[in-house]
């Protein structure tokens, strides 16, 4: 028998928790749903108590190109903004861009708590991805 756990296992494991965010600043976040295939993505509620927030950064991924979509379920009182200096499209509760292309962050929160729905998704460089050879 195979000593590793099985994909299903793992995401049970994970899933529907609180845990700490990646970048280690006071968020939280809950897997909702991931999928490898047959196009890699997955689904968070993130949550940002007061004094939380997410320094500037990139998400580099292996191969292909990473889209994020956040949707601003609750707004806290007072910050927690979305800045990304070249999302895709962007409005006050939509947020859709390239977190591996362009830097990002979340301004601290100073009051209230702030819930955003995320979906993210690594498109695979195909054909159509690649620039022609001179």
């Amino acid at each position: 028998m195979d000593a590793r756990p099985s994909a299903v296992r793992e995401y049970f494991r994970h899933a529907f928790r609180w845990r700490g965010g990646r970048q280690r600043s006071g968020y939280d976040r809950m897997l909702l749903l991931q999928s490898p295939f047959p196009l890699p993505f997955d689904v968070y509620l993130l949550r940002f108590a007061e004094g939380s927030g997410i320094p500037p950064h990139t998400d580099p991924v292996t191969a292909g190109r990473h889209y994020r979509c956040n949707i601003v379920i609750k707004r806290a009182r007072q910050g927690g903004e979305f800045l990304c200096a070249s999302p895709i499209f962007a409005t006050e509760r939509i947020k859709l861009f390239r977190p591996d292309a362009c830097e990002h962050s979340v301004t601290r929160v100073e009051q209230g708590t702030r819930y955003v729905l995320s979906i993210g998704w690594v498109r695979r460089s195909g054909a159509a991805d690649r620039q022609p050879s001179a």
